[in-house]
């Protein structure tokens, strides 16, 4: 398997191109952030705000998870921007203690309004077995919630503009710095809802399950407006990163400072990185899946990171892949058992998903390496499932 010369990300990482240097899209996209006019993106971002602040009942939405991006985002917009924003929260089922504390102490130091959503549980578990099954990955209604709900909120409360975070060209090739993303019909179907729209998921869950009484109400908080939507509303539904420089760890930096944002440890990547994906408690399961299927994970999507912004050296980023990527984490038996999946069941059906060339390890080696680190709140997670 080819991997970056650059950074450790391999060929089967979504997007990913490789040039004929041996270099991969993500790493030249990251060099030619440096070259972009940020004076003039700013004054673009001005211009935007401009247009919308004290026009509606709210001047924007956030989408917000409670993790880093979001909540920088939020910090940035109200202390910066002197924005007053509408919150909103699609609630996974999934959300760990310290992020949820961290979301009771953001809103409150910024004295924002907030809406929270949270599906049933036991839709949620049907959907996430039809996406692992057809996909390999068991976080669509997580994907098309948090995508689908905000804007469907800012269409029925007349709020258009939306701010999102990080723009998608700081970790893959969707998009590049170069193009201002938006989210739109085609960014949507291209990057988030796995090729599944909320029609489809509902004609699958009468299929696998044809006992049940489903109807249109289960799928409407995922159901993405059409484009023409979009367009009559005057939804406007930008990135923040596009329009200042992205730097995670100095963001980490000032949200802890000022607004008591704590990390927290997550299965299967390094201590130091304290400040991310620390909102799901499957987020090691999730983590797992990837590098069952292409042969990385999330330690690798770090340290590469920190190499292109020249904050580690490959060799230190190879060592902490080597101790960190393809672990079996603790979280995997609460999600089997919550999926009602044997670890063989498991494994069978992410073998269907594999990216070549990419060789899935046989079931026994898989089985024997396991991480031997339990999540400091896995009792937490025991109780409310169990």
């Amino acid at each position: 398997m080819k991997y970056c010369n650059k950074c450790v990300t391999p060929e089967t990482a979504e997007t990913n191109i490789f040039g004929k240097d041996g270099t991969c899209s993500v790493c030249k996209q990251i060099d030619v952030k440096s070259e972009i006019n940020w004076k003039n993106r700013s004054k673009d971002l001005d211009k935007i705000i401009q247009i919308h602040k004290d026009k509606y009942e709210y001047d924007c939405i956030v989408p917000f998870s409670g993790g880093k991006d979001s909540t920088f985002a939020l910090w940035y917009l109200v202390k910066e921007k002197k924005l007053r924003p509408l919150v909103v929260r699609f609630d996974h089922n999934f959300l760990r203690r310290t992020i949820n504390e961290n979301t009771e102490k953001t809103l409150g130091k910024l004295g924002v309004d907030f809406i929270n959503f949270k599906p049933d549980f036991e839709i949620v578990k049907k959907m996430m077995f039809e996406s692992l099954f057809r996909r390999g990955d068991f976080c669509w209604h997580c994907h098309v919630g948090i995508t689908a709900f905000p804007i469907n909120t800012a269409i029925k409360r007349n709020i258009p503009l939306l701010f999102y975070g990080e723009p998608s060209a700081e970790y893959s090739s969707f998009y590049t710095y170069d193009e201002i993303e938006e989210l739109n019909v085609e960014k949507f179907n291209r990057s988030v809802n796995l090729g599944i729209n909320a029609e489809d998921m509902l004609e699958m869950l009468k299929e696998r399950y044809p006992k049940e009484n489903f109807n249109k109400n289960i799928i409407e908080p995922y159901i993405f407006p059409t484009q023409r939507e979009i367009f009559k509303n005057n939804i406007k539904a930008i990135y923040l990163g596009n329009y200042i420089p992205w730097d995670v760890r100095e963001q980490v930096k000032i949200i802890k400072s000022e607004l008591g944002w704590k990390g927290d440890e997550v299965e299967g990547i390094p201590k130091n990185y304290d400040y991310e994906k620390i909102e799901c408690m499957m987020q090691g399961v999730r983590d797992y899946i990837k590098y069952l299927k292409r042969g990385f994970g999330r330690t690798s999507h770090l340290t590469s990171i920190d190499i292109r912004n020249k904050r580690m050296k490959r060799e230190e980023a190879e060592e902490l892949v080597n101790i960190y990527d393809g672990k079996k984490p603790k979280s995997l038996d609460l999600f089997l058992e919550i999926l009602n999946l044997s670890e063989d069941e498991f494994y069978k059906i992410i073998k269907t998903h594999v990216v070549s060339p990419f060789k899935m390890p046989d079931i026994n080696t898989l089985k024997s390496n396991i991480s031997n680190k339990i999540p400091h709140d896995y009792e937490d997670w025991l109780k409310k499932f169990k």
